[in-house]
Formats: structure tokens, C-alpha cells, sequence
């Protein structure tokens, strides 16, 4: 019984048409909601981007090193002077001996500079079969008519 009185002084209270000794004393009644289900499955979860997790970066790739300058030859041939140490390896170096030609004749010389004087000759011979030659560094090697030549050692 007592919800009952309690509806109907609710109801006396709230009545439209009761406006005498409530004039300026009008609010509006309050709007409650209800959360919907839908706003529920379309809540989107937080982001992972969003957490202050501590962020971690790859480490950067090293440069890739460059090349090595390939070093002086270990094998020649041709005519010419080549520089030991620059153009050719310091070493001992072979040949077959001379190569085809009307004149078979291989000529080898080793010289102090690259002036081309026969007062730079170190050493120098005329083969017509095999000939080994030992450079250092810093020496010229001068070859006409020779097979290619190999480092033996």
C-alpha cells in the first residue's frame, strides 16, 4: 500500500495540468538512457599504437664497406712495363717462353726507374724457352714478345 500512496503523490506532483504555485519553479524532467547493445559491439578497442609501451627500434644496418682495392696482378701478358708492387705483385714470375711469331724471342728486363736508359737495367735476358724472374717492389719489369706471365711464388 504504500507504493500505491507514493504513485499518487508522484503523480499530483508531476500532473500537466496542476501549473498554480509552480510557475518559475519548472524543470524539465530528466532524460535517462539506457546504453544500447549496439554501442557496446561497435566500441573499438585501444589501440596498442596508443599504449606508452616502451618502443624498441631496429638497429640500423651498417654501411656496406666497400670494396677492397683488388691488389697488383699475379699474372700479365703483353708487351710492356709494368710497375711491381702497382701493376704486378712483387715475386717470382714464369713464362713459357717466347711467344709465336717469325722471330721467336722473349725479351725480359728489370730496371731501377721507368726512364727506359740502359743505365736502369738491374738485369734483363733473352729466352726462347722457359725463364722465371724474380721483382721487388719498386722495380720496373720490362717484357717484349713473351708468352703470359704467372706468379710461381
Amino acid at each position: 500500500m504504500t507504493a500505491f500512496v507514493a504513485l499518487i503523490v508522484g503523480v499530483a506532483i508531476g500532473s500537466p495540468g496542476d501549473t498554480e504555485g509552480k510557475a518559475g519553479r519548472e524543470r524539465p524532467a530528466p532524460t535517462v538512457t539506457a546504453p544500447s547493445r549496439a554501442a557496446e559491439t561497435t566500441r573499438v578497442p585501444e589501440s596498442p599504437a596508443t599504449e606508452s609501451a616502451p618502443r624498441t627500434t631496429a638497429p640500423s644496418t651498417p654501411p656496406p664497406s666497400p670494396k677492397p682495392k683488388p691488389g697488383p696482378a699475379t699474372s700479365f701478358e703483353g708487351d710492356g712495363q709494368y710497375l711491381v708492387g702497382e701493376d704486378i705483385a712483387a715475386g717470382t714470375y714464369k713464362t713459357a717462353g717466347a711467344a709465336d711469331s717469325l722471330i721467336p724471342n722473349c725479351y725480359w728486363a728489370r730496371h731501377k726507374d721507368a726512364s727506359g736508359e740502359l743505365t736502369s737495367i738491374i738485369a734483363n735476358g733473352n729466352v726462347q724457352g722457359q725463364t722465371r724472374v724474380t721483382v721487388r717492389k719498386g722495380e720496373y719489369l720490362e717484357v717484349k714478345g713473351c708468352m703470359p706471365w704467372k706468379k710461381a711464388g
